[in-house]
Formats: C-alpha cells, structure tokens, sequence
C-alpha cells in the first residue's frame, strides 16, 4: 500500500479545456512590455496553481507523510479520508490523492458548480455547490463529509482541504436557524459596510462547523488542514471562517456587530433569539485556543499571495527588470489604489525612486469598489482603469491587474491591461475613460478596446496581482 511521489500512476484527472488558465495572453501591439507583464502573471498563476503547491510542500517517502515539519506514519491509522471545500479544492483533492494512492480510504469535497472540466476520482466524490451564495447543494455536501467520517477515532487521519470560498461553499447552519436566515444576515451585513472580521464573528456564531467547530466534530482524529490562503495578511482564523483553527470571537462580539451596524431588529428573529441564547450561555461556544478540541489538530498554509508576487519578480528579473514587491496587503478603494500606483510610476519615471528603470513594480492584496453607478466591472479593471487615467501619455509603462481565481466581479475577464495611450485609443472610439470609471463600467471600456485579461476559473484563488512595468526612456516598448 501507499507509493514514491514519483511512482504514482492513479489516474485522477481535470481533463484538458480550452485556454490554460495559467497562461496570460494580452492583446499584442508589438510591444515588448506587454509581453514580458502577460509572462510575469502567467508565472505568478501557475505558482498558485494548487496541484504546484500540493506537489512542492506534501511528499510521501514509503509510509510516512511529511509536510512542513510534520511527519506521520500513515500505517498507523486505521483510516485516511480527505474532505474539504472552497475554489482551489478540486485541484487538491486531485493532486492529494495523486499523492496518497491507495492510502486514501475515501473523500468527500465540496467544490463550485462552475468547476469545468469535470474532475474525475474513484476515491472521492465531488459535490458541486454554488458560490459565492451558499445554498442547500452546499450543505448536502457537508452532511456527506460528516457522514464520511462518522464517529471518528484516534486512528482516523483526517486530511481537510481549505481555501478562499470555503465559507460559501461548506454552510451548515445551527440547528434551529435556516441557510436563508443566514443569507440574509451576511447580506445585511455586507450592505452595511461591516468589515470581514465582524462579518466572521457573526456568522461563525451561526454556524456548525465555522471557528474551529469542524475540529470539535473530527475530534480525537488526527486532523491535517492543508490551507490555501486567500486573506490579505494570511490569517488562518479567516480563511474560508477557519473551520479547524480557533476561533477568538464570541456570541457577545456577534451580537454587538450587529447592535453597532443597527442590524439586531432586521436580522431574522430566528438569528436573534439563537445569538441571545449564546450570550446567555445556553448555547456552547466556538471553541478557543487552549480547547482540547486542538490538541491533535495541524493547520498548515501552503499557498500564499506573497509566494505568486515573489515568482512575477523572480520572472521580471530575469527579463532584465529592477523588480521590487511594494506590498502583498494592498486594500483600500481600488480607484485610490490605481492612484497611488501612478504616482509611484511617475517617481520612477522621473526620479528613479524608489528603484530606476527598468523597473517593475509588483503589489498583491485585494481592493475594493464602491459601487456608485449602474455599470459592470470588477476591482482589477476598475484599478487599472484609474491607472490609465493617471499615467496618460506616458511612453514605456503598462500596467495588469487580475485576480488569481480568474475571476473580477460579476464578469468573465480576471483582470484588465493598459498603458500610457490607452485613453487616447477610447477617445478615438468615443469611449471616455473619466465617465467610464465613475460608472464603475470598467468592463465594457477594456471589452471595446481588447484590453481584458481572460483566463476562465483558475481553480485557485491568492487575492490579487497587480504588475506595472515602466521602461528605460530610449526602450521600445
């Protein structure tokens, strides 16, 4: 039982379609920039690829299991099961069980309905579910893992697959509450500006395996939590509402997010009635970080933003780029952050500061927009747009932003590409770049000029890229 990394031969596929989504393409205009940028994210894609990380930080030597630091016999469990969900675990799932082999005794993930090309396991079952909106496909899924794992023991290894969208794509309201009722809070929530962080501390109290619950409901399995993170700053707690980590919010923080939001009387009063019953202490508390719920549990992060920023330098620096990471946290409005980025462009341009060019200026995180107006965009296209506006006219720059999932708001484009002529091209289409972005109609302003980036669902998902590269003043760009 169980083989060499190396010597695997189990077919387990996500058969070839269409584009590969780890290839940039750009349109061409001969210049050499658009290029070397398109060559600097497709390097930074396929570094999140999650079937890459698997294969770099998990590795099988005969029985044992390293990863990271920690190493397990995996003759001494009785059982090996794999379950999980969120964008990239399709891809896991594959390349784990690639890994593992006959060691798997079986699995159960959840993953988007958009998923295509069908994956194709003996060992695992696929459930497919819609994100970003949980629904009850979702909640199927996750009654099928807890199914899978039925009363668990301490020779149980249990393998969970964690990444960005595992909130939506692993619901399990409390008994009691309805996934409606959640839905509705979590969009009341959003609507009211709360933060990420109270928006986790709600609905992890809504919930029966977010904030470290799934670790009470596998304890005393050996539990390993292979985690893609897609959190700026990485925080495990976050990441898809961290089922196996600990959880430091309480029914109080929950309850006060909502007194603060004015929300308490327009949430469900079935939400209401179970926070105050969690307040009183008549329901049990997330588990905390000393729980004995933890004491067998390992989260491990894998994959990072600062890892697909750190292989766009490496590739830019290759091509002859003084390359320099900015930031793996960019936040804020995305038209603010296109602004500051332009402003950075223009100090290189002019100053050489804070490096010269040729230069290449890389940034991840995830923006925002506030929408305002009627129009279709994502925050990518919505950053480089305002980009564009900044750096009119400036010979020898491009800049490219795209998210890692390949997907930027309700649309099909990842992202958005443009350069110092790019609002003299819409003038002359009578496409007015200003009116465009105060729209938050970015989409169709990079649509009619060819300018969207569009790689189809990566299967993956670090935040975002954002590359913006400015040549020497006598270089053909």
């Amino acid at each position: 039982m169980g083989s060499e990394l190396t010597a695997s031969t189990r077919s387990v596929k996500l058969a070839s379609h269409g584009q590969n989504p780890w290839q940039v393409r750009l349109r061409q205009d001969g210049s050499s920039s658009r290029r070397v940028i398109a060559e600097a994210l497709s390097q930074a894609l396929s570094t999140a690829n999650p079937q890459t990380i698997l294969r770099s930080k998990v590795k099988l030597r005969g029985n044992i299991l390293g990863v990271a630091t920690l190493s397990l016999r995996l003759s001494e469990f009785r059982r090996v099961l794999v379950i999980g969900g969120g964008k990239a675990s399709a891809s896991m799932a594959l390349e784990i069980e690639r890994i593992l082999d006959d060691w798997i005794t079986g699995g159960s993930v959840n993953i988007p309905a958009y998923t295509k090309p069908w994956p194709e396991s003996s060992r695992i079952d696929f459930n497919p579910a819609n994100h970003p909106v949980p629904s009850e496909e979702a909640v199927r899924g996750v009654r099928d893992m807890l199914e899978l794992v039925g009363q668990p023991s301490r020779d149980d290894l249990v393998i969970c697959l964690i990444s960005g969208g595992g909130s939506a794509l692993m619901p399990l309201p409390f008994p009691g509450l309805r996934l409606s009722d959640k839905q509705k809070t979590t969009r009341l929530l959003l609507k009211s500006g709360a933060s990420i962080d109270e928006i986790n501390a709600v609905r992890k109290h809504l919930s029966e395996i977010k904030g470290g619950q799934l670790a009470e409901k596998l304890y005393p399995a050996m539990v390993v939590s292979l985690i893609i993170s897609d959190v700026v700053g990485d925080k495990l707690e976050s990441i898809a509402s961290g089922p196996t980590v600990p959880d430091d919010t309480t029914y109080s923080d929950a309850y006060n997010v909502l007194k603060r939001r004015g929300l308490w009387p327009r949430v469900p009063k079935s939400v209401r009635n179970h926070i105050q019953k969690g307040k009183e202490r008549r329901s049990p508390e997330t588990p905390k970080e000393k729980s004995w719920v933890f004491k067998r549990v390992h989260n491990i992060l894998i994959g990072t933003n600062k890892e697909s920023c750190k292989a766009a330098t490496r590739a830019l620096a290759k091509r002859g780029y003084h390359a320099l990471i900015l930031s793996t946290r960019l936040q804020g409005e995305a038209k603010e952050a296109g602004k500051v980025l332009s402003s950075i462009v223009s100090e290189i341009r002019e100053n050489r500061h804070p490096i010269a060019p040729p230069a290449a200026i890389i940034a991840g995180g995830e923006t925002t927009v506030t929408v305002r107006g009627k129009g279709l965009g994502g925050r990518n296209q919505e950053l480089v747009l305002s980009t564009a506006l900044s750096i009119r006219g400036m010979p020898g720059v491009v800049v490219s932003s795209i998210g890692t999932d390949g997907i930027d708001g309700p649309t099909d484009a990842a992202g958005a590409v443009a350069d110092g002529a790019t609002v003299e091209r819409g003038l002359k289409k009578r496409l007015y770049a200003d009116a465009f972005l105060r729209d938050n109609n970015s989409y169709p302003f990079f649509k009619k000029l060819n300018d969207l980036v569009i790689t189809g669902p990566t299967g993956t998902n670090v935040n975002d890229i954002t590359i913006a590269i400015i040549e020497s003043p006598r270089a053909k760009t």
